[in-house]
């Protein structure tokens, strides 16, 4: 028997998608960005539209810079992770610039975002403890309580009441119960109403943890996410987010008031088991920091994109998620369909992602576009010309759907 036969499923399924001669959408090569919005594809200049570079800063000179000079100072790797030679005088003092930044005491820098998602949870809720999830959680939530073997609850998406409920019947059964929700959810573009689990938490006595990877650089008047534009800071008791959106780089890292955070740092496996951030990195990373922090015309362009898109394409006829964020995704009927419409618009230059069940809320195949603050008007309604002639193409133009 093949070690591999366990993914003769999986492998029907790309062939499927790839049928025809079409393209696999998970192996796009971007050969090399020619700035924030646009890179070369297939030799062709495209527009980039499922990039996550919420502000552009992933080509900031600023940072650009920064990074080369730590490189030339401080060499291009650590070799080691956080406990053993990783930690640098760099990487102490990004941990202080992010957490005065979330106005808390502590803070830990993780190699990725996946794994600040993945070495928080897995550290905070044991095998006693439960978790409680929001059902459309991200996949590194998930993997999070796995490695911590919690008890996992899960409550509506966006539900504050389902939680309430499911709390309550938990009440006197011994174990931290800690809630678990994103400030916006990364496959529809949906904002958490923030405001609604901290009142659940505050009532219940659970542990509240945010993962703010999309939202930080996008809400609140200082961009710390959408516990600051609701006003629930002081409610939230660890803050997960990712360099990987607003600041362009990579990295991730939790911050928090609780001084047991620092106990995390001797218990937390991908923390203590992983090769700690290149300092360019780093430097690039506190370089971005600096523009998100001092250059708020970026979270307001990006915002005015956003909505720009969002209407676009629903006046197009295309059945979009019920808000506008960075995050805008078509929802289509099938995924012969949507592999079809990827295609055309990767053909006619706009490139974005390509999201399919199981990954997708309520098994719809999804087109989900990321906005820039750096996209100029005219790129945001070139993308939504090319859309709207793709579904004419293919017969699916519609009236716009209530969510």
């Amino acid at each position: 028997m093949s070690i591999f036969s366990k993914y003769e499923g999986l492998s029907r399924s790309l062939s499927a998608v790839t049928a025809g001669g079409e393209r696999n959408p998970f192996d796009v090569v971007i050969e090399r960005p020619i700035s924030s919005t646009v890179g070369l594809i297939e030799g062709r200049e495209t527009l980039l539209f499922g990039t996550n570079n919420y502000l552009g800063l992933s080509q900031s000179p600023a940072a650009i810079e920064a990074a080369v000079e730590a490189a030339r100072k401080y060499g291009v790797g650590t070799t080691g992770s956080r406990i053993a030679n990783g930690t640098q005088g760099l990487h102490r003092q990004l941990e202080a610039r992010l957490a005065a930044f979330f106005r808390r005491r502590h803070c830990m820098v993780f190699s990725t975002g996946y794994q600040a998602n993945l070495g928080t949870i897995s550290a905070l809720a044991g095998k006693d403890d439960y978790l409680l999830l929001d059902a459309d959680s991200h996949a590194s939530i998930y993997d999070g309580s796995r490695l911590g073997h919690a008890q996992v609850i899960r409550f509506r998406h966006n539900d504050a009441d389902d939680l309430r409920k499911r709390l309550r019947r938990l009440d006197g059964t011994p174990g931290a119960k800690l809630i678990v929700v994103e400030g916006i959810y990364s496959m529809m573009g949906d904002v958490v109403p923030m405001a609604e689990f901290a009142q659940v938490k505050r009532e219940t006595g659970a542990w509240l943890l945010a993962d703010e990877a999309h939202s930080v650089g996008v809400m609140g008047e200082h961009g710390r996410g959408v516990a600051e534009a609701d006003g629930v800071e002081d409610d939230i008791d660890f803050v997960v987010g990712t360099f990987s959106k607003s600041l362009g780089t990579v990295g991730g890292y939790c911050v928090s008031n609780h001084d047991g955070l620092d106990l995390i740092r001797l218990c937390s496996r991908p923390y203590m088991f992983t090769a700690s951030l290149p300092p360019e990195v780093i430097a690039a990373t506190m370089a971005a920091l600096d523009e998100l922090e001092n250059r708020p015309e970026l979270r307001h362009q990006l915002m005015d994109n956003a909505r720009r898109l969002h209407a676009g394409l629903n006046a197009a006829g295309l059945r979009t998620g019920p808000q506008a964020s960075p995050v805008v995704s078509v929802i289509l009927d099938d995924v012969e369909q949507a592999v079809m419409f990827w295609n055309r618009l990767l053909d006619l230059g706009v490139y974005v992602n390509l999201s399919l069940p199981p990954a997708t809320p309520d098994q719809h195949p999804l087109l989900r576009t990321s906005v820039m603050a750096t996209h100029t008007p005219a790129q945001v309604d070139q993308a939504v010309s090319v859309f709207a002639a793709v579904a004419g193409e293919l017969g699916i133009n519609r009236a716009p759907v209530s969510a």
